[in-house]
This record gives structure tokens, sequence and C-alpha cells, in this order.
């Protein structure tokens, strides 16, 4: 029978193992900025939470320079539902009337923005809570689409504000609400915001949690995941279908951002624990990673 001090060292040269594992990955990435679309499940889930939270932390603490870029559409689901507005979606956009605005822009920058900001400053970090008309950081266009309202695209992305924050060792915590020119509000998807954050920033990593393994051949067999393409291959699945639905607009911000510079996109299951420390710092990862070119695998 194998003893409790078995256990203990077993347990302790794991650890070791992961950290061994994980410094590589830790020098090369140092002072590299890395975006992270926190959203889905690990939003809700509060054990899952947590530990979202205390991987930012980590990456901040190991010398990497995270953003974390955030929604919050059940929270708003549930506070329109409070004041009595129908959520209302189109093309599975949020029809975002003037009231319906108010509303979101009171939950994603006043209270599920500030909640992030508490939760990291508690776990040891430092954040900085901001939208995108805090330093002209966004400036949104309408999306354009007839009938949905305030919903917005990026127009433009100013750095000054975020390279100041996270030179001074802060994290950005960034909710998709920005203004146009004439400082009209608008909701924006948050995917595209931290896309074009990552490509503004010229970021090492733009890493999109979601509620799913991540690309899969078969999307009801978690066993096909596709742990690593390019986007000319990203490209040909969403033309043959195997991207559909949902994951199409992911992949494609993805691309995006891989077009603009960034050096490596991850779509990544947020349902697990510790996501975020398993793609950056394990040799096999979890989800998937597209890059530029095969020249870059």
């Amino acid at each position: 029978m194998v003893n409790d001090s078995e256990f203990i060292q077993e347990d302790a040269a794991t650890r070791v193992r992961v950290l061994s594992e994980a410094l590589p990955y830790i020098q090369q990435f140092a002072g590299r900025t890395v975006v992270v679309k926190y959203g889905g499940a690990a939003m809700k889930d509060s054990n899952l939470k947590d530990k979202v939270i205390r991987d930012i932390v980590f990456l901040s603490c190991v010398g990497l320079r995270p953003i974390v870029v955030h929604g919050g559409g059940p929270e708003i689901n549930n506070w329109l539902g409070k004041i009595g507005i129908e959520p209302l979606f189109k093309d599975g956009l949020r029809v975002t009337d003037a009231p319906t605005m108010d509303v979101v822009e009171m939950v994603l920058v006043g209270r599920v923005n500030k909640e992030i900001v508490s939760l990291i400053n508690q776990a040891g970090g430092s954040a900085v809570g901001l939208c995108g008309k805090d330093g002209n950081l966004i400036t949104a266009r309408p999306q354009g689409q007839e009938g949905i309202g305030f919903v917005g695209e990026v127009s433009s992305v100013n750095i000054k504000v975020l390279d100041t924050l996270v030179g001074n060792g802060y994290i950005p915590v960034v909710s998709s609400v920005a203004a146009d020119a004439n400082g009209q509000a608008y909701n924006i998807n948050a995917d595209t915001v931290a896309g074009e954050i990552a490509a503004a920033l010229n970021a090492e990593k733009l890493i999109l949690l979601t509620d799913t393994a991540g690309i899969l051949k078969d999307y009801k067999d978690p066993s096909t995941l596709i742990p690593k393409i390019d986007i000319q291959e990203a490209r040909n699945l969403i033309k043959t279908g195997v991207v559909a639905g949902g994951m199409i607009p992911k992949v494609n911000c993805c691309v995006r951002s891989l077009a603009q510079g960034v050096r490596a996109s991850h779509i990544i299951d947020g349902r697990i624990p510790h996501a975020l420390l398993l793609e950056i710092f394990t040799d096999g990862g979890i989800g998937t990673m597209i890059l530029s070119s095969q020249l870059d695998f």
C-alpha cells in the first residue's frame, strides 16, 4: 500500500515537472503582450472564475503583459429582465435600442468590469478597469445592419492608455462598450474588441476563452480537436462547413488578428480549470492554436 508520504512526494514531483516544462515558455514570452477574451462558462461558474483570475495574475507575475477583454451577455439579460425589457436578437446580434444600450453600458462598465477588477486585485494583481471610451481607447462605428440599433464595430484603437498601464505593471480590464466620434455609445462584440486590441498592440497571443474544446473536425466529438492550423486551413474549414455557426466569427476574429501582426491566436475551452496556463505553458496545450502559416509551426 502506498503511504501518505509517497503520495506527497509524487504530487511534489508532478508540480516540479510542470514548473520545469513551463520555464522555457516563461522565458520566451516574458515582456510579451497576451490579450485574453474572457467569457462563457468561465465567467459564470465561480470556481472556474477563481482559476481564470489566478491564471491572469500568474501571467503578470512571471513577466507577461496580460490584457483582459470581456463581454457579459447573461448578466445583461438578467438586468434587462429586472426592468421589464425583453432581450431580442437578430442574426445572432443583440438588438440594442437606446434603453437597452443604457443597460448594456451600466452592466458591462459599471458591474461586470468592476467585479473582474476587484477579483484580480484580491488575487494579488493590480487591475484597472476601462471601456472603449476611456482615453479614446476605441472609436466605434455602426455595424450597419438594419434593425439592430446601437451595435458597433471597431473603427480605430488608440493604444496609449494600454501602453501606459501595462508599462507600469497594471492589468487592463476592458469592457466592450465604445463611442463614435459624436459620443454615441455602441455595444461591440467582445471577441472583435479583443482581436482589434491584440492587432493594434502587435500582441504575442490572442486567446479566446470559449465553451468548446477548440476547432473540431466533428463538432460532436471532442476527440477530433485540431491542435494547430494556419490561416489558409482555417479559411478552408469555414468554406467546407467544418467550422460553422457561432464558431465562424471566432475563427474569423483570430484570422483577422493574425493578418494584422498578432503572432498566434488560440481558441480554448474555458470550462477546463487553469485553461490559460495549460495552453500557454505546456508542450501539448489544450485548444486550437492558429498561426499565420505552416512556417510558424
